[in-house]
């Protein structure tokens, strides 16, 4: 099982990365945000991997933290989520956006993702929530759709899933605020943490 790589970037497709390690080069598939920061090529790259085997395809798929190896891992367990949409998931969402909507119930994130349905999604949060909970822990406050959007914008300008879910839990109720006005608060709140 080869379970890391450390090498040197030959080059970059559309999904993967070619790299040099010792006297041959390895095809690695891997999400668009860890394949967008690997760099030039020429330069060192690290890699948690994890060796797909099928009887007809021998694959290897890499990523850049041992949590994305892991959360990747859990998706493919899924029945009916294989490695290439696993890896569509984490190229379209961030690893603690897909563990809030999973942790939390929520399928509309799930469902932005290409090739991934309701009832795709809905089997995934099934499936996973409870390991999901133990491997990610967020702390788990009931979301309303409009909270879960807030969250989804905090997580995308750096916050972790819990202190997201920790500044929409203290946020008043507001009826009649826009989603920028609520981000708006909820990173006023952030800032006096």
């Amino acid at each position: 099982m080869i379970s890391a790589i450390h090498g040197t970037l030959e080059g970059c497709g559309p999904g993967w990365a070619a790299v040099r390690v010792g006297g041959f080069a390895l095809k690695v598939f891997a999400p668009g945000p860890v394949l967008d920061n690997l760099g030039a090529v020429g330069s060192s790259v690290d890699l948690h991997t994890h060796l797909h085997l099928r009887e007809d395809v021998i694959a290897l798929y890499g990523f850049a933290t041992a949590e994305e190896l892991g959360l990747f891992e859990t998706l493919i367990t899924v029945s009916g989520v294989g490695p290439k949409l696993a890896l569509s998931i984490l190229s379209a969402l961030s690893p603690e956006q897909v563990a809030l909507a999973i942790a939390s119930s929520n399928p509309d994130v799930l469902t932005t993702v290409s090739g991934i349905g309701k009832k795709t999604a809905g089997r995934i949060i099934l499936e996973l929530k409870g390991k999901v909970e133990k491997q990610w822990p967020v702390e788990h406050v009931p979301l309303l759709p409009e909270s879960s959007d807030i969250v989804a914008a905090l997580t995308a300008l750096g916050y972790s899933a819990s202190e997201a879910m920790k500044a929409v839990s203290h946020l008043p109720p507001a009826s009649g605020l826009s989603l920028e006005e609520r981000v708006r608060q909820a990173l006023q709140y952030l800032g006096r943490e």
